[in-house]
């Protein structure tokens, strides 16, 4: 699990944006460029092109 200390400072590399924490999937997103970054070993792996883009029902879902 993510220390929260660590998801308050945490920000998109891209956008600068607040992530989302994704428990389940352990990925953290960021909305306004629909990438998840994926967490491995309890760390968060903050690279670009190790991003997932979101699919646009997974966009939906957020906004609920």
């Amino acid at each position: 699990m993510i220390d929260k200390k660590l998801l308050d400072i945490l920000a998109c590399p891209i956008c600068k944006s607040s992530l989302i924490y994704d428990k389940d999937r352990q990925e953290l997103i960021c909305k306004p460029d629909r990438l998840a970054f994926p967490i491995r070993d309890d760390i968060p792996v903050m690279l670009e092109d190790e991003a997932r883009a979101l699919s646009l029902e997974e966009v939906d879902a957020l906004k609920k």
